[in-house]
């Protein structure tokens, strides 16, 4: 199972990038958990320092950016 962590305020990119990787796990058929990390605190702990960004498996593949369903599916794979 993979764990897909969505680190950001709320903001619409944040919204996007939740609904990218959602459909990303959806389209492999790969059974996930997602969750939404907002506090800043645990998103820095992380070593983020620019949001949105991705994490699976607690590792932080993508940061400051949206990919598309497309690029998430290859960072689930």
């Amino acid at each position: 199972m993979k764990t897909i962590q969505v680190l950001g305020t709320g903001c619409p990119r944040c919204m996007q990038l939740h609904d990218n990787a959602k459909n990303a796990a959806e389209q492999l058929q790969v059974p996930y958990t997602i969750e939404k990390v907002t506090d800043l605190q645990k998103i820095m702990m992380m070593g983020v320092m620019s949001t949105p960004a991705l994490a699976v498996d607690g590792k932080v593949v993508v940061s400051g950016r949206v990919p598309d369903v497309e690029a998430i599916k290859m960072m689930l794979r």
